[in-house]
């Protein structure tokens, strides 16, 4: 029979103390949709379970000298109705929108969808194009890198296992007129993505002109890209349906020089150019 422990620490320190000694025989639970999964299954092969969903230091939503913090620990549904992520990251609060059921987006948390590092992770997307830092924390003491480096490949979390996530840092928004989360599922409801996509963009008012975008794709690459190249090509232009179309071809460009030309190729790139065309159509 499959026995495990169930910890449930009442700070902070206490839960990096016990990382730093069980660390390699734990699994962290936050908010439990991936690993209620595992345990089912079997396939959850540790000896503790951490509990870290009830600290205090992973919560909050709020705009700090540093950037827009958003605490580990917070919920989807947190995320989707906060006003302070509708101002400064609305990418961010629509893929909320979608994420899961009402029920998963009630106990789903960001840090656990980062940490789980699926290439379909719904918010990995936003978080690339506000150019979030991971706050980790372990018994040295408190580092930041950066959302891409979070993950090694499909699954596999390149963290230590002494480390802890307790925050993001975003960039906020910088007085965008656009900013969307869009993806592509086998249907419209608790679908896993099979193409995700998120981005953010200013056009200067007296031209029409893009003059800030930031542009990120999900389930299509190992770990999570954003295309800067497309960025620079789309700024300084003005959108017309030719340049979206030509930039669209770009992006899926970028992604195949990343993955390689596999036997989905044939699906997704038309897939990709439709989701980027259709996404930043209003804009035309």
């Amino acid at each position: 029979m499959f026995h495990i422990d169930f910890i449930r620490p009442h700070s902070l320190n206490e839960a990096l103390d016990f990382l730093t000694e069980h660390g390699n025989e734990t699994a962290i639970l936050a908010g439990g949709t991936d690993i209620v999964v595992d345990l089912k299954s079997g396939d959850l092969k540790k000896k503790y379970l951490l509990d870290v969903s009830r600290l205090e230091a992973l919560k909050g939503i709020e705009v700090t000298p540093e950037g827009l913090s958003l605490g580990a620990a917070v919920t989807l549904s947190e995320i989707y109705h906060s006003k302070t992520l509708a101002r400064y990251a609305p990418a961010l609060q629509k893929c909320a929108s979608s994420f899961g059921s009402q029920q998963i987006r009630n106990v789903a948390t960001i840090g656990g969808n980062v940490a789980h590092c699926s290439p379909c992770g719904d918010t990995v997307p936003p978080l690339v194009i506000h150019e979030a830092k991971v706050v980790l924390v372990n018994h040295r003491g408190k580092r930041e890198v950066p959302i891409e480096q979070i993950a090694s490949g499909p699954y596999a979390c390149a963290l230590p296992t002494e480390d802890l996530i307790v925050r993001f840092l975003l960039k906020p928004a910088p007085n965008v007129d656009f900013a969307d989360f869009q993806k592509i599922g086998r249907r419209k409801e608790l679908a896993i993505s099979r193409i995700s996509m998120a981005a953010m963009l200013r056009r200067n008012p007296d031209e029409g002109s893009i003059d800030f975008i930031r542009l990120g794709l999900g389930a299509c690459t190992p770990t999570p890209q954003r295309y800067q190249a497309v960025e620079e090509h789309l700024t300084g232009k003005t959108p017309n349906e030719e340049l979206l179309w030509e930039a669209g071809n770009m992006l899926t460009q970028q992604m195949f020089a990343i993955t390689g030309r596999r036997s989905s190729a044939a699906y997704k790139e038309p897939a990709i150019q439709g989701l980027f065309v259709r996404m930043l159509y209003p804009l035309l």
